[in-house]
């Protein structure tokens, strides 16, 4: 197994990419080629480059470019109603007594709707067996908030439940494919990305795809391993047997930012020792008290914090300036609210609009004759209008609208709260265009691994739980930090020296 290690933004994946886009110019067979990932995302978008580049139907001739758990699932030809769904967990809850669903349901990628449970127990369950050690040892050094003997209840359960209805798990997908003597197809060549992130089991996986393949890659950073409590094992990367190279140069850091980086990533003390080069741009480091004078009206924009309750008291700062941004994904404006305001302009200036832009405008106006004539509050198409189409003139006579055209859309739509309203205002007057891809994002430094901004604003407070954690792990994950950046990196300077991590 040869290992490619890649410093950030030096392009792992794509040097991965690269291989398999020549091994498919020499006529490999692309059914005899892997590339596994952790996300479908970036299985997806190693399929798409390509099956664009060599004209592949990305269904019939790139079918193991997929994630482990889905490599797992086709492998070993598992059927859609032996995975545990939405609907097991619920009955296992009831038969336990303790609800066990979760407040998050993630489906995996072609696992047809399989879901995993996130709730604290099961996690811990999980963690166990992925990195292949004794519950009550990882309970022990767990902050749970549950006793022993409830612990232990829900994994005989769990298991017991299974068992009687013949039913899987993700982490039972995994065992198999390592159990079963004919789980693993053969191949050519077998890329395996992120793989300081592996689990112990996944390692298990990985030393299985290498058997089975006549060349095989795994690629990583063992520096930026910040997922040690989801049960990744870097060390089993660093020390893997056979050769290794390290990319060299790396295509975001400028220099400025390349050297800060460097003495963090120097502090930690079990590592792989490698160097690379940055960028010829300087770049920036600037260290602030607050994020209060920085002009962020144009470029990309990445805000980070270590935990994510830090990022509360910035959001109503973004909102102020009038700034659209993605908090963890989720942006600022809400998409219904986006689209009704819009929609609202579009009437008022003569143009059109659907069917459900117009039922979302409806539902911000207040009926009973104010601002929608009485009964007229659901819409009902008009049988000659088969388009669904909907113009300000034909809600005024068909459909009930009083509003009149002068009004602007928070006159028109006067049930918009409040605090949207201001938002949607400050939005309008700072010019943002609030339907558009927002600029700035505000994530954990965690969540940000493989993104980058033009300009990052690193907070490095630390939450209590931070202080506890083993220094080499803070110092990877404050180096992934400072290394998001393209250009410009703001420093911002804990409210607390002693509870903040010194760069």
């Amino acid at each position: 197994m040869f290992r490619i290690f890649g410093p950030p933004g030096t392009g792992k994946t794509s040097s991965l990419l690269d291989m398999v886009d020549k091994a498919l110019a020499n006529g490999m067979n692309p059914q005899k080629i892997a590339f596994l990932a952790f996300t479908r995302k970036a299985a997806n978008e190693a399929k798409e480059r390509a099956s664009k580049r060599f004209g592949l139907d990305p269904k019939e001739d790139l079918i193991y470019f997929r994630t482990l758990h889905s490599l797992a699932y086709r492998s070993l030809s598992i059927k859609s109603e032996q995975i545990m769904s939405r609907g097991h967990y619920a009955d296992l809850s009831s038969k336990v007594g303790i609800e066990l669903q979760g407040s998050v349901l993630s489906e995996n990628d072609d696992t047809l709707g399989s879901v995993a449970s996130d709730h604290p127990i099961l996690a811990l369950i999980n963690l166990a067996r992925l990195k292949k050690t004794d519950l009550r040892k990882e309970y022990n050094q767990s902050q749970l908030q549950h006793t022993w003997f409830e612990v232990d209840y829900v994994a005989r359960s769990y298991q017991k439940f299974k068992e009687v209805n013949g039913l899987l798990d993700y982490t039972d997908m995994l065992e198999m494919f390592v159990k079963e003597k004919d789980s693993c197809p053969e191949f050519d060549l077998c890329m395996l990305d992120e793989a300081q992130d592996l689990s112990p089991m996944q390692w298990d996986i990985a030393h299985k795809l290498d058997a089975h393949s006549k060349k095989m890659y795994c690629a990583g950073d063992d520096d930026q391993a910040i997922y040690l409590w989801a049960g990744a094992d870097y060390n089993h990367f660093i020390h893997l047997d056979g050769d290794a190279e390290v990319l060299q140069q790396s295509y975001r850091i400028p220099y400025s930012v390349h050297g800060l980086a460097d003495k963090i990533v120097k502090r930690i003390s079990n590592r792989f020792p490698k160097t690379y080069l940055p960028r010829q741009q300087k770049g920036k480091v600037d260290r602030i008290v607050d994020m209060s004078n920085l002009d962020m009206s144009d470029g990309s924009w990445l805000i980070l914090t270590q935990a994510n309750y830090m990022m509360n008291p910035l959001v109503d700062e973004l909102k102020t300036k009038g700034l659209l941004f993605e908090r963890n994904n989720a942006r600022s404006i809400p998409e219904k609210l986006s689209i009704a305001v819009n929609g609202w302009e579009r009437l008022r200036h003569g143009n059109t609009v659907d069917l459900k832009t117009a039922e979302t405008i409806y539902s911000y106006m207040t009926g009973n004759n104010i601002k929608i004539a009485r009964g007229c509050k659901k819409l009902k198409p008009l049988p000659d209008n088969l388009d669904e189409v909907f113009t300000f003139d034909l809600l005024v006579k068909h459909h009930g609208l009083l509003a009149k055209r002068e009004e602007i859309w928070h006159q028109a739509m006067d049930r918009i709260p409040d605090v949207d309203r201001a938002y949607v205002t400050a939005l309008l007057r700072s010019g943002e265009k609030f339907n558009a891809k927002p600029r700035i994002k505000m994530s954990t430094i965690h969540g940000s691994k493989g993104g980058e901004a033009d300009n990052v604003v690193l907070f490095t407070d630390l939450s209590t739980a931070a202080m506890r954690q083993n220094t080499d792990d803070l110092h990877r994950v404050f180096y992934v930090g400072v290394t998001r950046t393209k250009k410009n990196l703001y420093l911002v300077e804990p409210q607390d020296v002693h509870k903040g991590y010194i760069i």
